[in-house]
């Protein structure tokens, strides 16, 4: 499909800064598979979901991609910023840096906080492995496993989307706010935001209403940030990310449906992971390994009957996805009503309760 067949005009106002507080109060807009949309809050979710509906959250935790430094060569050094994107092995991990033209492989680089000018609080040292085709880089750590994933929790900061961070820095308020209540498996780059909107007091009305609550993995890679820059939705080449459904959860899941409960998937990591992990008769099975399944209209849906997601941004894959979970017309509509209507854009956001097209 054309990809300008997913555009739409956002004013840049709509875009969220900060998250609603509490967390359920955001808006939620309601988009049946026809008819008029109906705007609510993230509170009134019981309201729509029945018993032996099943709610599939992912529990990914975000860790501290954001790591600033210096590259050392020689007597010679240079300020140096890096986003890790996807850990390769223990040691070894992708990343996007700036400035990424200058570095060479083999370049010495030192992350950490600069304290009097000079030297750098717990410095983290790492060498340049690899350049790949799209300007990222390989970067090969001094240290690995556990004791790397706790070096960079401390020398890194927290990776906020491209979209705020242009217009804020992180500051100690995204500790908390750009995680999510059922964050645990840590690495992910970016938070699976639909979660965000969760409070231990709707979770609570939820279970009050029989809905179960399954968790599934998905690490959010920072490509789901990366614009299409194909003209073609056949020529765009998906990032793959690591996912990950358990036997008992698969087992819970297929059993929910069998008894005529709904899976309602809590963000498009959730549904891609749930859609990765199905069989094409519906069935969904164990699985763990990487997917870059693309999801755009015309395809079939084998597991997700309900979508939680915030709103998009023009012209991505994920504004693909919600198209082709309610159809491009209907989901045009709905953002136009979005926009009209005050809504608030993208990770810190309003949500938006989607019900595919097809059932």
């Amino acid at each position: 499909m054309r990809v300008d067949l997913f555009d739409f005009e956002l004013p840049q106002d709509r875009i969220a800064l900060r998250p609603a507080e509490p967390r359920d109060s955001a808006r939620l807009l309601v988009v049946p598979p026809s008819g008029p949309f109906d705007d609510r809050i993230i509170r009134d979710l019981p309201t729509f979901l029945r018993r032996d509906d099943v709610l599939v959250v992912n529990d990914t935790r975000v860790i501290h991609a954001r790591l600033s430094g210096k590259r050392l060569r020689g007597e010679l050094s240079a300020g140096v910023e890096a986003t890790l994107i996807e850990r390769l092995d223990a040691s070894r991990w992708r990343a996007l840096m700036r400035p990424a033209k200058k570095l060479q492989i083999g370049d010495l680089i030192r992350f950490g906080h600069e304290t009097d000018g000079a030297c750098l609080a717990g410095a983290l040292d790492a060498h340049v492995d690899a350049r790949g085709e799209e300007g990222e880089i390989t970067l090969r750590f001094d240290l690995s496993g556990p004791a790397l994933d706790d070096a960079i929790e401390a020398a890194g900061e927290m990776p906020l989307p491209p979209y705020i961070a242009g217009k804020r820095a992180a500051d100690a308020r995204d500790e908390a706010d750009y995680q999510t209540v059922f964050a645990r498996e840590a690495g992910a780059v970016a938070a699976p935001t639909a979660g965000l909107h969760f409070t231990p007091q709707l979770l609570a009305a939820l279970e009050a209403q029989g809905v179960t609550l399954h968790r599934v993995t998905l690490h959010v890679g920072a490509g789901t940030f990366l614009p299409v820059k194909a003209e073609d939705t056949d020529a765009h080449k998906m990032h793959e990310e690591f996912a990950r459904i358990d036997a008992a959860t698969a087992q819970a899941l297929n059993a929910a449906r069998a008894k005529g409960g709904r899976i309602v998937a809590v963000g498009t990591t959730a549904l891609r992971t749930l859609e990765s992990a199905a069989t094409p008769d519906g069935q969904i099975v164990p699985y763990a390994a990487r997917t870059n399944i693309f999801i755009t209209p015309g395809y079939r849906f084998r597991a997700t009957d309900m979508l939680i997601t915030n709103f998009h941004l023009p012209r991505s894959t994920l504004f693909m996805l919600v198209s082709a979970f309610c159809g491009l017309d209907r989901m045009k509509a709905a953002y136009a009503h979005a926009i009209a209507n005050g809504y608030r854009f993208y990770s810190y956001g309003d949500a938006s309760l989607l019900s595919r097209a097809d059932t």
